[in-house]
């Protein structure tokens, strides 16, 4: 499919974006070695029509999974249906199945909206901007509908991953799952998941959400040279997933942990009336490091999360 691009640049990166397919990051590279910053999307990913195989997309009006079918409002029950083939569960909200619409681009910055009924009315904002190698993420809604009705926000961006991958981002619990459901109590970070200081990511496949967090985050890249120093306003969890064997991880700054519509107390949820606004940030900075040269695995076939 034809897909429209905007180009974004500053002094340092460029950065392209496709508001049709769910308002994604395409690609976000160095402008002068052309190293990939954000997973890097070739013709085949972008042709695919699907922000699961580009590079960040927004989630609204919720993060991940909701389990029973829907959840409960102040005004009665809401019914939802899985939105993809892949998974049983409705999964990131409607947002990014949705095209949005340009309301202002420029050389350093872009914003899109969308007003979407589903599954009730809300408007959605993303401002994009570019300075000095760093990336700012400002993601907002307004409720819409008459009836109260419980939202979260997130975001999703794939990262390189290499063999010298490293990550910092300290949490003070992770969410865990009774055998076959989905994720229902907290329990300490085990020993191999805990970035409190920089590490390596885990060999074995992780799909956790992760609580406690102050929203501080550096992803290190010795072997690619560079570092993003990260912080997330907004979020108070991130998701962390990190396939077997393929050449990303993804580091999602969230409001609210996996199914929270059906945890006590609603995590991170926040009840929203007609005309009230909810708001997550990330922002993302580009510093070079020094490096020696070598060779560095290249991208492959995305497995979408």
């Amino acid at each position: 499919m034809a897909v429209t691009e905007l180009q974004l640049q500053d002094r340092l990166t460029r950065l392209t974006l496709a508001p049709e397919l769910g308002a994604s990051l395409i690609n976000w590279e160095v402008k002068a070695t052309g190293q990939a910053l954000l997973r890097h999307t070739d013709q085949a990913a972008l042709a695919s029509g699907t922000p699961r195989q580009l590079g960040c997309y927004p989630l609204a009006p919720w993060s991940n999974r909701i389990a029973e079918g829907g959840f409960a409002r102040p005004e009665g029950w809401l019914a939802l249906a899985p939105n993809t083939a892949h998974d049983p569960y409705p999964i990131h909200g409607t947002a990014w199945q949705q095209a949005w619409q340009v309301a202002h681009h420029s050389e350093r910055s872009a914003r899109l909206t969308l007003q979407s009924s589903v599954p009730f009315a809300y408007r959605a904002v993303l401002d994009v901007h570019l300075h000095e190698g760093r990336l700012r993420l400002d993601l907002q809604v307004t409720h819409l509908d008459e009836p109260a009705t419980w939202y979260g926000l997130g975001l999703h961006p794939y990262f390189p991953r290499y063999p010298d991958t490293r990550l910092q981002a300290a949490a003070q619990h992770v969410w865990l799952a009774e055998e076959g459901r989905l994720p229902s109590y907290t329990a300490a970070v085990p020993q191999d998941w805990r970035f409190d200081a920089p590490a390596s990511l885990p060999g074995t496949v992780v799909d956790h959400a992760f609580g406690g967090w102050a929203g501080d985050c550096v992803i290190e890249q010795p072997g690619a040279g560079y570092r993003l120093v990260c912080s997330a306003d907004g979020a108070e969890h991130f998701l962390l997933f990190c396939p077997q064997d393929k050449p990303f991880f993804c580091f999602e700054p969230v409001s609210h942990p996996i199914n929270a519509h059906h945890l006590p107390g609603l995590p991170g949820l926040r009840l929203l009336r007609q005309g009230e606004e909810m708001s997550l940030g990330f922002s993302l900075e580009y510093q070079a490091i020094q490096t020696v040269v070598s060779e560095q695995p290249q991208p492959g076939e995305p497995k979408a999360g």
